[in-house]
């Protein structure tokens, strides 16, 4: 069979104020070329949140013939881990982009940092404050009230050298002494009234190791990493934006190449919590399957539920990027999943709660191959045998002792279309001990091989099924959303967050059974069970032969429905 290759972007990049940005500075000339940088922490897996930030940095930079870095902001190392490290490039290369040169890491620039802090130092613009960090957020104020100084702020240069580097050669404890840029203690701006540079941490650093004992705060990192790989564009979510001031001000005071940082609003789904912290509880509880559970917004989570990555990418352009945060649907986002996988997803039978069906006036032993093509409108994809025998299973849901006049499926006296295989009518319904409906007899016209309607009479439901003899066993488990609310973090008095994880977000299928093309397809592949979704062969658990598939997303939106029944 010939499947579906990478398909190509849908329409033309949408036009931003960051890409109109970059698009003026290229052509003014401030810039020959532009270098973006992605700089995530290597402090737990990334989500869809970060997929927006990694399509827009890398996503300019292959628009405009530029280069992006990636560069992990390692300078926590009891948070940090090379499995993240390894996850975040896996994910990455996922979304299909690739990184200029070598991954980097601020850890490569701790001694140039080191010596730009001493620096300052000479220059009086830092100096070592030995107040507890409690007492130096006191002593900073708020909003309406201005800092007062701290009683080490005035000491001198070769005080401040002196114990810096002792500092750094690990004479004092952990929380002993801090350095602070000196800049003032009466801006609004709190992130300018001398904010830390260094705290002293003993530590082992995953890449490191001891060779450091102090380690530079995000804020002092950041801009002076991207001066150092002289990026143009440093592009930061909105909560950055109170941050600038404080990034150019550093610049400013070096001799390094000024980079510009731009903010933009980061992405906020419904029915989704996005901090990493949050969704480290989660898995940490129990409540989720780790990491890469299916249910989670990660996007090893997302991959092993089977969206396609080209989907992702798709949503990220759809939504665009602006300066005011927002919620986006989640809807949205699983549209695009729908569509991506509309076009890519062979079509195949599977039955997820059986019902037994014993064709009658089928001669016993008797099986026959129907022709049934993967996918309706892609011939050259080709077709696959589909086997056919007098024992079938067709959904349970497709049956109804009572139907409601416009009831289209199976009933008893009524006649439906066999996918692919012949038209059948149902003649007799059998109950077990407690009355429940556990197989059905029905008769089938040989004339109707195919399905096709031989006389012209018009039959208006069509069904699928899996032959009992042929049929795969298989387990299927079905996702629904991790919350039931929209905003989870919107709680009542008394409430947890966590209180609005949706108790039926997974359900798990043991009897399921699918059409036998599918007994050894490959972990990861994608395919859509006719009438029933798009599904995925588990990365993790899917075993030749013995196959478990993941519903990826519903064929049309049932949120609504569920709901409300829900409520």
């Amino acid at each position: 069979m010939n499947r579906p290759g990478e398909s190509t972007p849908q329409g033309a990049p949408a036009s931003n104020f960051i890409r109109d940005i970059v698009k003026d500075d290229l052509e003014s000339g401030r810039h020959d070329q532009i270098r973006t940088r992605f700089p995530p922490e290597p402090n737990g897996y990334l989500h869809i949140g970060h997929a927006k930030a990694i399509c827009l940095s890398f996503g300019l930079a292959r628009e405009f013939g530029g280069t992006c870095n990636l560069r992990f902001d390692d300078t926590n190392p009891t948070t940090e881990d090379m499995e993240y490290v390894e996850s975040i490039k896996e994910d990455i290369r996922w979304l299909g982009f690739e990184w200029e040169g070598d991954e980097k890491y601020t850890s490569d620039y701790f001694e140039q940092l080191y010596e730009w802090a001493e620096l300052l130092i000479r220059d009086g613009k830092a100096y070592v404050d030995s107040l507890p960090e409690d007492r130096i957020r006191e002593l900073r104020g708020d909003y309406y009230k201005k800092g007062t100084p701290s009683p080490f702020r005035d000491r001198t240069v070769d005080e401040n050298l002196d114990l810096f580097r002792r500092m750094r050669a690990g004479e004092f404890p952990d929380g002993a002494h801090v350095l602070r840029a000196r800049i003032g203690l009466d801006s609004q701006n709190m992130n300018m009234r001398d904010p830390l540079m260094y705290r002293i941490r003993h530590a082992v650093h995953h890449r490191t190791g001891d060779e450091w004992c102090i380690y530079p705060m995000y804020d002092w990192a950041h801009g002076q990493s991207d001066a150092i790989e002289r990026i143009t564009h440093s592009l930061c979510s909105l909560e950055f934006e109170a941050h600038r001031p404080l990034y150019e001000w550093f610049l400013e005071q070096l001799p390094a190449f000024r980079s510009r940082q731009i903010e933009f609003a980061r992405l906020n789904l419904t029915y989704t919590v996005m901090s990493k912290r949050k969704l480290l509880e989660l898995v940490n509880e129990g409540r989720v399957n780790g990491w890469d559970d299916p249910r989670m917004p990660t996007l090893c989570g997302m991959r092993r539920r089977g969206y396609p990555p080209e989907a992702i990418r798709d949503f990220a352009e759809r939504i665009g990027v602006s300066k005011r945060d927002s919620t986006v649907d989640v809807a949205l986002l699983e549209h695009a999943v729908r569509d991506r996988l509309n076009d890519t997803s062979p079509r195949v039978m599977a039955v997820l709660r059986p019902l037994k069906v014993v064709i009658d006036n089928w001669p016993d032993g008797r099986v026959e191959e129907f022709d049934a093509p993967y996918h309706p409108k892609e011939p050259d994809w080709g077709s696959r045998k589909v086997p056919f025998g007098k024992v079938i299973f067709i959904e349970r849901d497709d049956f109804r002792e009572e139907a409601p006049r416009k009831w289209f499926r199976l009933a008893p006296g009524r006649e439906v279309r066999l996918r692919y295989a012949c038209l059948i009518t149902c003649v007799d319904v059998v109950r077990d001990a407690s009355g429940e409906v556990v197989e059905l007899h029905c008769t089938w016209d040989p004339e109707s091989r195919g399905g096709r309607s031989p006389d012209g009479r018009k039959v208006k439901g069509t069904l699928h099924g899996v032959s009992a003899e042929h049929g795969i066993p298989a387990v299927v488990r079905l996702y629904e959303r991790l919350f039931d609310r929209e905003d989870p973090m919107d709680c009542d008095e008394g409430e947890d967050w966590k209180d609005h994880l949706n108790p039926d977000s997974i359900e798990t299928l043991e009897g399921a059974l699918v059409e036998p093309s599918l007994a050894r397809v490959e972990p990861g592949s994608r395919w859509q069970f006719e009438r029933l979704g798009y599904f995925c062969a588990d990365s993790q658990d899917h075993r030749p032969g013995a196959p478990v598939f993941n519903r990826t997303v519903t064929l049309r939106d049932t949120w609504a429905r569920i709901e409300k029944r829900s409520g």
